[in-house]
């Protein structure tokens, strides 16, 4: 297993490995001046290296690495889950996703490709979580919940039953979710509200 990011991020899921008794390669970063991080040898070469797990924790900056790996070198992704998380059999995980301890997914969910599932979140029955998105520690997805692409869900957040978030917006600590929010917003507060646009170049992306 090899590592993209030499991150706070990156040591949790050095973690995980190590519980998991999977062998770290080595570590790959943008910062050439590396030489190990948490004793893993740093790897300059990043072509033909495999299976890889990005381990940034900025959404857009993981939706960038993921890509330009993907179309620049023959690499395959990995999906990692800590043994302490609980993923129903009927849930499917997208490669280079990370779920981290604690965490519950649970039967008809659907998570996309390179998302982070953190420490204690909750994606009840049936909820779809888009590429890129991240779901923080705590955080509560309460079923037929969706979130889009790049999205990232603030720590403690709860989304109440059925309502969908956009792609690319963030979602404050502790807020409460129970209307519908649109692509590109910052959101946050009890009940939930829409405070600005962010994110539009990324809206762009998605729409081509």
């Amino acid at each position: 297993m090899y590592l993209y990011g030499a991150s706070g991020h990156a040591k949790v899921i050095v973690d995980i490995l190590e519980q998991l008794d999977l062998p770290i390669e080595g570590i790959m970063d943008d910062n050439k001046t590396m030489e190990n991080f948490m004793g893993i040898p740093f790897i300059q070469d990043k072509k033909d290296v495999s299976p890889i797990i990005i381990s940034i924790g900025n959404n857009e900056r993981r939706k960038d690495v993921a890509e330009r790996l993907a179309k620049a070198n023959n690499v395959e992704f990995d999906t990692i889950v800590h043994p302490s998380a609980i993923l129903s059999k009927r849930a499917k995980l997208g490669v280079g996703t990370v779920v981290m301890p604690t965490s519950v997914i649970q039967t008809g969910c659907v998570v996309g490709k390179h998302c982070i599932i953190n420490t204690g979140a909750i994606l009840e029955h049936e909820c779809v979580v888009g590429d890129y998105a991240h779901i923080s520690p705590n955080a509560s997805l309460c079923g037929n919940v969706t979130v889009g692409e790049g999205t990232w869900i603030g720590a403690g957040a709860t989304i109440i039953q059925g309502v969908k978030i956009g792609k690319w917006c963030i979602i404050g600590a502790g807020s409460v979710v129970t209307k519908d929010i649109p692509d590109g917003y910052v959101a946050y507060g009890v009940p939930c509200h829409r405070v600005r646009h962010i994110n539009q170049h990324l809206l762009g992306e998605c729409d081509r």
